[in-house]
């Protein structure tokens, strides 16, 4: 493996990774998301769908008394919509106030990471998932692509708005 270079670790700095985060799957892809912002994790039961928002917003459920949007990762990273089976999950998440829910094809573990694991997303373009990345990490073998849960709560093709609490 390649020495990261000091502009490489000042990006990589800047974005504030997570230390730890949680696993995920969609499709033959690894991701992470920050352990902090994990509620809880749930077995997929479909949510109340919500007549004219955007395709990747599934719908709602009621967790407890509130309302938490559901998102469909695959749709949002602008993948084929899968079949929802045994192994699918839904990711609650707490950002602030605001609680919604990730579907995706299965969540693996919570692994740590050290600052020399991570690297910076390279340039890809002007596209909704390189918008939503943090960064890249190395775990053993595979290659981490960690999501920035705040920009995909703000990312206008997601349409959801601020809550009125």
């Amino acid at each position: 493996m390649s020495a990261i270079t000091p502009v490489e670790m000042q990006a990589v700095a800047q974005v504030h990774a997570p230390r730890e985060c949680l696993t995920f799957r969609i499709g033959a892809e690894d991701y992470g998301i920050d352990i902090l912002q994990v509620q809880e994790v749930r077995s997929y039961e479909a949510p109340t769908r919500i007549a004219q928002t955007q395709p990747q917003v599934l719908g709602v459920l009621n967790l407890r008394g509130e309302i938490v949007p559901v998102i469909d990762m695959r749709l949002q990273l602008g993948l084929a919509q899968a079949n929802f089976d045994d192994s699918t999950v839904v990711i609650v998440l707490k950002v602030g106030a605001r609680v919604f829910g990730l579907v995706v094809d299965g969540v693996s573990d919570v692994v740590g990471l050290a600052p020399e694991q991570l690297r910076p997303v390279p340039g890809l373009g002007c596209g909704i998932a390189a918008d939503l990345l943090l960064a890249i990490a190395t775990v053993k073998e595979r290659l981490l692509l960690l999501v920035d849960i705040d920009k995909l709560m703000c990312h206008p093709a997601l349409g959801l708005k601020a809550p009125t609490r």
